[in-house]
């Protein structure tokens, strides 16, 4: 008699072989299950096989310009923040190929970027993460020009979240309201319990499609106990975040101040890598270059992630709008915080600190936006000309 699929809202228990058994069928229904595992002394998402390459015993310290990795004293396998990596990188890829040409006898032949697109499985997702792909779906979904490529993968996509049982040093996903637990936007939802040897996930079913999935597996009910122990492991992430970020009427706060002193102390300090936009789940700026080989044979169009801390990036005829590396720091918070609401109806920070973690030399956004608001009071309206806008 075959699985009867399981409603939206059922919470079961699945234990580590469950958690095995949950990679196998994902992985027999054509995707390729993505998650976290350890490589290079960092928590990275790659192809997973089974349990056997998650990150078993292993949580991360963060701070400002510092990560590590460090042993637990139990076998979590999702006992950690979040890494340099987001989900992004599968969904919205570094570099695109958007066509290719061929010279034939007549002239060239055009051959567009393939319309296929890969079925992807991410274990592991994060409640900010969550957040962050949903933003990314009205920048790239939701507009009049959606993304195809994008729209493609997305569409072909499961998600299967993890509530936090660990804070970073850097998060702060409770300022912005989406986190620690994923309350929307996965197929299935874990929470990992320890409890000695007793090592279990609470899987809550977010999708028909996961309903579909969890049905099929040996699982058992959920007991009251189990369902009040994985709120506790939610609510301590809560009360351990790493960072704060007042939030209120900061997008009126930022676009006020755009002559204001902290531009320049923070200039010296900011090598104006890119890091943060390199790193952060929601930016979304790329640029296009083509390239031939030497013999003028093939030649074709890709699509790369850019960052608004590059001179290029604002380079129009006669120069680049943003030469100054207070300009740019300026433009990116100013972006994120404020006018990515004006653009799209929510705040383009989700809170999960990567920004922080991974700029070489520490700079702390909460910290640059809590300055500005403490030296803030008489600063003069913004000028409209003198007020940056939006990122792409």
């Amino acid at each position: 008699m075959a699985a009867v699929d399981l409603p939206l809202g059922t919470k079961a228990i699945l234990s580590r072989d469950g958690l095995q058994a949950l990679i196998d069928a994902l992985a027999a229904r054509g995707y390729q299950v993505l998650g976290p595992t350890v490589r290079d002394g960092a928590i990275v998402y790659d192809n997973v096989a089974g349990v056997a390459d998650l990150p078993d015993g292993w949580t991360d310290k963060q701070d400002a310009g510092r990560y590590r990795l460090e042993r637990r004293d139990d076998n979590a396998l999702f006992g950690y923040a979040v890494g340099p990596q987001s989900w992004k990188r599968f969904l919205h890829p570094p570099i695109e190929r958007l066509w290719q040409a061929q010279r034939t006898d007549d002239g060239f032949t055009v051959t567009a970027a393939e319309a296929a697109a890969p079925k992807f499985a991410f274990l592991g997702v994060r409640a900010c993460e969550l957040h962050a792909i949903a933003i990314q779906d009205k920048v790239f979904v939701d507009g009049p020009y959606p993304n195809t490529g994008y729209q493609r993968r997305r569409q072909n996509s499961f998600f299967i979240a993890v509530n936090c049982g660990e804070a970073g040093g850097t998060c702060f996903c409770v300022s912005m309201n989406t986190g620690p637990k994923a309350e929307a936007g996965f197929d299935l939802a874990l929470t990992e319990l320890l409890d000695g040897d007793n090592h279990r996930f609470l899987v809550e079913v977010g999708s028909a499609a996961g309903g579909e999935v969890l049905a099929g597996l040996a699982h058992g009910a959920a007991s009251v106990d189990e369902c009040t122990a994985a709120d506790a492991v939610v609510a301590r992430t809560a009360g351990r975040m790493g960072r704060t970020l007042d939030t209120s009427g900061i997008k009126e706060l930022l676009q006020s101040n755009p002559t204001h002193p902290r531009w320049d102390d923070v200039a010296k300090r900011c090598l104006t890598c890119g890091n943060c936009t390199m790193v952060c789940p929601t930016c979304f700026c790329t640029t296009v270059e083509d390239h031939s080989d030497l013999a003028g044979q093939t030649a074709e169009r890709v699509r790369r992630w850019d960052s608004c801390f590059t001179l290029d990036f604002s380079y129009i005829h006669g120069g680049s709008v943003r030469t100054e590396g207070s300009s740019r720091y300026r433009q990116w918070i100013t972006h994120k915080l404020a006018s990515w609401i004006d653009q799209f109806g929510s705040s383009g920070c989700v809170g999960c600190g990567r920004c922080i973690t991974w700029c070489p030399v520490g700079i702390d956004i909460t910290v640059e936006a809590a300055a500005i608001r403490a030296t803030s009071s008489g600063s003069k309206t913004a000028d409209p000309k003198e007020t940056d806008h939006g990122g792409a």
